[in-house]
Parts: C-alpha cells; sequence; structure tokens
C-alpha cells in the first residue's frame, strides 16, 4: 500500500492531516510549495491543487472528498457512517463543502445577496445558512448523530477554521463541539505536525 499525501501546512491540507492522523496508516506528505509546485503533484492533478492523495494509484482531491475516500478505504477506522448515520454524515459534509463555504467566501469578498435573488445561491443567506448549521450540531454530540466520524473532521475543521478567522460567530453550540473534537489525540498531532512545519519555514 502506498499513500502520498500533498500538502502545505497553511491551506486546506491540515484538514486531510487530521484525517490521515484519525485513520492511523502510514503516509508519506509531500510539501508543497505555492511558487514551486512539484511535478509529481501537477501530473496527477494539473491545477496544482493541496491536498491531493494519491493511494496505490488512485487520485483524490478536494478536502471533503479526501475524507470520505479514506474513511471508506480503510474501514478498520471506524470513520465511515453506519446506515443509519448515512444521510446525515453525507448531508453536512457536502453542506460544509459546498453551501456554507459559498457563504463565507461571498462574505470574505462582500457580496451581499439580494432578497430576491437568493433562489439563485445555495445558501439563501448568510444568516440563514449559519443557523442551519448551528441547528445540526446542536442535534448531537457529532455532526451525524452520537459518534464521531470522518465527516467531523471536515465540518469540525471548517467551523474552527471559519471562527478563527471572525467569519463564523462563536456561538456557544460551537465551540463546544470544537471544544469536544480538540481532545481528540489525532487532531492534536496533526496540529503539532503541521505547526511545527509552519514553525521551521518561518526560520527559513
Amino acid at each position: 500500500m502506498t499513500l502520498t499525501f500533498f500538502t502545505n501546512p497553511m491551506s486546506r491540507g491540515r484538514i486531510v492531516r487530521w484525517m490521515l492522523e484519525e485513520v492511523g496508516e502510514p503516509y508519506e506528505a509531500v510539501l508543497v510549495d505555492w511558487t514551486d509546485k512539484p511535478s509529481a503533484l501537477t501530473d496527477v492533478n494539473p491545477l496544482g491543487k493541496v491536498p491531493t492523495i494519491v493511494h496505490d494509484g488512485a487520485v483524490v482531491s478536494e478536502a471533503a472528498a479526501i475524507c470520505a475516500y479514506l474513511a471508506g478505504a480503510f474501514p478498520a477506522a471506524g470513520l465511515a457512517p453506519r446506515p443509519e448515520e448515512r444521510a446525515p454524515y453525507l448531508r453536512w459534509m457536502f453542506f460544509t463543502a459546498g453551501p456554507l463555504e459559498a457563504a463565507m467566501v461571498d462574505k470574505v469578498l462582500g457580496v451581499t445577496v439580494p432578497p430576491d435573488k437568493q433562489g439563485m445561491v445555495g445558501y439563501a443567506s448568510f444568516a440563514r445558512a449559519v443557523d442551519t448549521l448551528e441547528r445540526a450540531i446542536e442535534a448531537h454530540d457529532y455532526i451525524a448523530g452520537d459518534r464521531f466520524t470522518a465527516a467531523d473532521v471536515y465540518v469540525g475543521s471548517a467551523v474552527a477554521w471559519f471562527t478563527q478567522f471572525g467569519l463564523l460567530e462563536k456561538r456557544e453550540t460551537f465551540m463546544r463541539y470544537l471544544d469536544r473534537l480538540q481532545q481528540r489525540p489525532a487532531w492534536q498531532r496533526a496540529v503539532a505536525i503541521d505547526d511545527a512545519l509552519l514553525a521551521e519555514a518561518a526560520q527559513r
């Protein structure tokens, strides 16, 4: 088994690093310089995007897709959904990757959707998107139910990122959820690895 992980510690690669640490299988991390992307990456992903993984020749990009793929590829880790978890697992992982991400990007860009155009965007309004996420999180301890899954890696990473940069209000529901996730040893290992890489890069 070969598993290659193209990443940069200042990217969504941090999501996949956490997922890989949860999976617990050996992987090779290839650090990507924004100004000098290796041909090993651009050969498999012409956009040169990170994160990208190559697992026994299979190429997967997009952080949510990678989380879902790894959960299925390594079932022993117990991160894939059980039958009763499958619907919320898929719903909220891809709600976060799609409508919520779009709402956050539009906020950064200063885009305000007029009320008569809200049906044209996937999130209707920023406030409704955030309220929808909050209701999903407060329904259970974890996003797909009462058990941690790969969906929590993605959703939790998004909540952490958006609250850190002030895009998402630090509501009690969000912060309690993050506190549960950040107790996980795999999260702590992943953060330590990427933070050490950032510190090393800053000293160069």
